[in-house]
């Protein structure tokens, strides 16, 4: 039986059974942790923001792949989700009737879960070419359903989308005129912007103008969308700028990361997921190593001007260097702290949604307190 197992959540709080240690302390480490008090702080700032600029807030599951996060989401105001996989999908169906794939459904078994969805699930699904509306308008119309189609465009990603608006009104025209499926209107990710808030004037503007070239052309054909999805968590509180919007997709700002924090769009007391991690060594001098490696922080580069892949929670001055599979190497050549072997700590990593994805489990606490341990269910497949 492991840590995770024997602890259980009363009315009173979390108690474990037959030991001495609380449940956080019986974890055995790398473990994922999640600040409840900080993630429904960031849902009420988004959800005040949406409704402020009169924005639909679409969050994008990606980040967090748990159907506990998505019902906290959906309670705070979200109209629906936005998925990433035929998995996640169908996990976030479970509580939410409102459901869009951002990314092409191209391939039979990919179509295959897609249509299994519930028959009350209202999907939508971003696409970018003809082969991919082909295979999605058939296998609708075998399942005897219609899917609510958003045309992808490129603003600057360089990875999928129409780049003209010719190719935007002659898929839409393809859209409109294809058994089982409905022609909605057009999404974009402008994850290429990636400087400080304060630095985004340029991008906003450039979003609006292309935008509105897109619509122009979309609406001159009679052709012009309903829906305007976008946005981002590095553009999170500067979507209302760019005009034409309907929908945001922010996925990180739920739980915040290193990145994030480094170009303000969070403050680092936002960073509600972190791991919690062992020292291991102190042997090398000007270095502390635990054992959270490349497999519970992701080695992923990140934006921050110290580098590293991580940082530590309550001394975010003090960073992750580098990463191996299951040893990380923390610097503390510059400050006279020294942690001991055993000690525990919590990283923030760079990027939460590589992070995540690493984990089975998310263990939620309120305070200090762990309150539940919620299942990463929809990773992988």
């Amino acid at each position: 039986m492991t840590p995770t197992d024997t602890w259980s959540v009363g009315a009173r709080g979390d108690r474990l059974r037959g030991m001495d240690l609380s449940p956080l302390e019986a974890l055995t480490t790398p473990a994922a942790l999640v600040d409840l008090e900080r993630v429904e702080a960031n849902l009420r700032r988004v959800a005040a923001y949406s409704r402020q600029h009169r924005l639909h807030w679409r969050p994008h599951t990606k980040t967090h792949k748990t159907a506990e996060l998505t019902a906290l989401q959906l309670a705070a105001g979200a109209v629906g989700v936005t998925v990433a996989t035929p998995r996640e999908a169908e996990l976030m169906a479970t509580v939410s009737d409102d459901v869009l794939l951002a990314y092409p459904p191209v391939g039979a078994s990919r179509l295959a879960q897609l249509m299994a969805l519930p028959r009350r699930t209202r999907l939508m699904v971003a696409l970018d070419s003809v082969e991919a509306l082909q295979g999605l308008s058939h296998a609708a119309r075998d399942a005897g359903r219609t899917v609510g189609v958003l045309v992808e465009l490129d603003l600057g990603m360089r990875r999928v989308g129409v780049q003209t608006p010719a190719d935007a009104v002659a898929l839409a025209h393809r859209i409109a005129a294809m058994p089982s499926v409905t022609y909605r209107g057009v999404i974009f990710y402008p994850g290429h912007v990636r400087a400080p808030v304060e630095q985004q004037e340029a991008a906003v503007k450039e979003q609006t103008a292309r935008v509105r070239e897109f619509v122009d052309a979309l609406a001159a054909e009679g052709l012009r969308p309903e829906v305007v999805s976008g946005g981002s968590t590095p553009m999170l509180w500067r979507s209302h700028e760019v005009e034409g919007l309907t929908e945001i997709r922010p996925g990180i700002n739920v739980l915040n990361d290193r990145n994030t924090a480094a170009l303000g769009a969070c403050a680092w007391s936002d960073c509600a997921f972190s791991v919690l991690t062992t020292v291991v060594s102190t042997a090398v001098p000007g270095q502390v190593v635990v054992d959270a490696g490349s497999k519970a922080l992701a080695k992923e580069e990140g934006l921050a001007p110290a580098g590293g892949y991580g940082a530590l929670l309550d001394r975010p001055e003090l960073v992750i260097r580098s990463v191996s599979e299951e040893h990380g190497l923390l610097d503390v050549s510059n400050t006279s702290w020294r942690p001991r072997v055993g000690d525990r700590l919590r990283v923030v990593p760079n990027h939460v949604c590589a992070a995540v994805n690493l984990h089975e489990r998310l263990h939620v606490l309120r305070g200090d307190t762990m309150t539940a341990c919620w299942p990463v269910a929809a990773r992988g497949w």
